[in-house]
């Protein structure tokens, strides 16, 4: 149960936050990046995603969390780190989309991709 209440206060922490730079208060700290970027980190960093082969898929959110067993948090993350990226816009809205699909399927209500969404 404290397990469950820590994480409800970091979602509304990152809630607020999220919310405080669509209203201008503090400056987004995201820089963008490109894809060629994200896929050295990856490599750097022993990522075991061939993200080349993810974006290939027909449906690359289903690919990730059947496939890969990608948890919630891990798949809003990989899709917030994709959405900054020089990724052509048609796939970033169609990840993005698929993703929140997706998680507000399952019951999560994911505020950092939902704030992408506007």
């Amino acid at each position: 149960m404290e397990d469950y209440l820590i994480r409800e206060i970091d979602r509304l922490g990152d809630m607020l936050l999220l919310i405080a730079k669509r209203l201008g208060l503090i400056e987004p700290d995201t820089p963008d990046y490109s894809l060629s970027d994200v896929k050295e980190e990856f490599e750097k960093n022993y990522v075991p995603l061939d993200l080349d082969a993810i974006l290939q898929q027909e449906n690359p959110v289903w690919y990730l969390v059947e496939k890969e067993k990608m948890t919630e948090q891990a798949l809003e993350t990989f899709i917030d780190i994709l959405f900054h990226s020089d990724l052509a816009e048609s796939v970033k809205t169609s990840l993005l989309a698929e993703a929140l699909a997706y998680l507000d399927n399952k019951g999560y209500f994911s505020f950092k991709l939902h704030s992408l969404d506007s």
